[in-house]
């Protein structure tokens, strides 16, 4: 069988014994992530980047339309960021530049190295989840994708947080507890058509851990997992760090289902159980707040921006979380004495809710694209510029947004149906199955009638 076929395999089945390991297939794609100065100059590129962001939002001009650096953040960076998520996880977090004045101080000794605190390790996905709110409600409300300096400040705020944990303690545990980008992102992760993972076989018998701990010379995992630990997508950083260290060839890269992790899980990630309600709400009321309806319920409840969006963004968490828990309890078990409670509706909705995400910031994407080189003539003073001013046809971005919409509530429903084939087979009626397909489609109806 020729690697393709095996390729195109391991995309249709659910069945873990079916995946590839891409490492054995192109040995250079090992090789290239294993060499750190290849992560290196990736990490330079993206600090550049970033510090051109930095210098342009805080010192360029306050009009977002003489100021290239809103689009290139909201409309670019951001969007490929989630594009990134479908195809390799959180391997931007790998490269991500809010940690790096953290771990060069750490390099110099500059840290107290505390151990990090229980509360941080259970209750820092509640504060992350937050925090993601926060971030959301003042890039809408405030109108942070419209301002360079607010940008700027708001990229400042993640890079200080970042840094003041790596002060207090050893390696990212920023990443690993509380930066909400972490957090989507790896719930997301979750999505991809890839995953980081060791060989089992390989590791048994290793008494070095040297990919958590490292190796003389070789940094360890900066978010204490080491391969042998990795068993999902939400923490590894796809960063690397591991390669070198483990003597034994055991990291893989593997070539997946993109929906096997969540059929596996079945709703026992706590990060999804709030990311997802939390992101499915927000869309909902993010794209409600870009039709006519949302100013004519302003007028008519007399209420002001602010106040009217916090109470959608409110109500849209609470009607999914309701959504959620009744279509949770169509399964007819949600407890296990092996695993605890888990909520097997939260990965059936899923694919939809980042799906969304990728459709809201693709509107942002195609609705700037147009006036992106006439922003950068008026910035620079490069007025022939402003002739390649152009608009993007609504019609095609509507069409490319059903597509996806209609692929995450595809998607979902094939979750559901795994579902009903195995662990909850003979629990599900015909009549909860046809229910929570119902669920599914009320949401993608929602979805459509916001969008369009």
């Amino acid at each position: 069988m020729n690697w393709w076929t095996k390729a195109l395999k391991s995309l249709v089945s659910p069945d873990p014994q079916d995946r590839l390991d891409l490492f054995r297939i192109f040995p250079s794609i090992r090789r290239f992530l294993a060499a750190r100065h290849n992560y290196a100059y990736m990490r330079i590129a993206s600090d550049l980047l970033f510090m051109l962001v930095l210098i342009f939002g805080i010192f360029g001009p306050r009009d977002p339309e003489r100021n290239i650096v809103v689009f290139l953040s909201w409309g670019v960076i951001w969007p490929a960021i989630v594009l990134s998520w479908f195809f390799v996880g959180r391997m931007w977090c790998g490269v991500c530049p809010f940690p790096g004045l953290g771990v060069f101080l750490q390099n110099k000794g500059l840290t107290l190295n505390l151990p990090v605190p229980r509360f941080l390790q259970k209750y820092g996905v509640y504060t992350s989840v937050f925090l993601l709110a926060l971030i959301i409600w003042t890039e809408v409300v405030v109108g942070l994708d419209r301002s360079p300096v607010g940008t700027a400040i708001f990229l400042l705020s993640i890079t200080f947080g970042a840094f003041l944990l790596s002060v207090l303690f050893p390696g990212q545990a920023w990443c690993r507890h509380l930066c909400p980008l972490g957090r989507i992102s790896g719930a997301a992760a979750t999505l991809s058509i890839t995953e980081f993972r060791p060989d089992h076989d390989k590791c048994r018998g290793c008494t070095t851990f040297a990919c958590k701990k490292g190796a003389p010379g070789k940094r360890g995992c900066p978010v204490y997992l080491g391969a042998f630990n990795v068993q999902n997508n939400l923490h590894c950083l796809v960063c690397g760090h591991c390669l070198p260290a483990c003597d034994r060839d055991s990291p893989q890269l593997l070539l997946r289902n993109p929906y096997s992790e969540l059929i596996r899980n079945k709703g026992r990630y706590i990060t999804c159980t709030y990311i997802v309600p939390f992101l499915i709400g927000s869309q909902l009321a993010r794209f409600f707040r870009e039709t006519n309806g949302y100013g004519h319920l302003q007028a008519l409840l007399g209420l002001s921006d602010a106040v009217l969006f916090s109470v959608l963004l409110l109500l849209g968490f609470g009607v999914v979380l309701g959504v959620i828990s009744y279509g949770s309890r169509l399964f007819g078990i949600t407890e296990d004495p092996m695993v605890g409670r888990f909520a097997p509706m939260v990965p059936i909705l899923i694919p939809l809710a980042f799906c969304g995400e990728l459709v809201y910031r693709m509107y942002y994407f195609t609705g700037g694209l147009g006036d992106f080189l006439p922003t950068a003539g008026r910035q620079f003073g490069l007025q022939f510029l402003e002739k390649l001013q152009f608009t993007v046809p609504e019609f095609p971005v509507q069409i490319l947004a059903a597509v996806f919409m209609l692929n995450g509530t595809i998607a979902g429903c094939y979750i559901l149906w795994q579902y009903c084939l195995r662990d909850f087979s003979g629990l599900v009626g015909f009549r909860n199955f046809l229910g929570i397909n119902l669920l599914i489609i009320t949401l993608l109806i929602a979805y459509l009638v916001v969008i369009f």
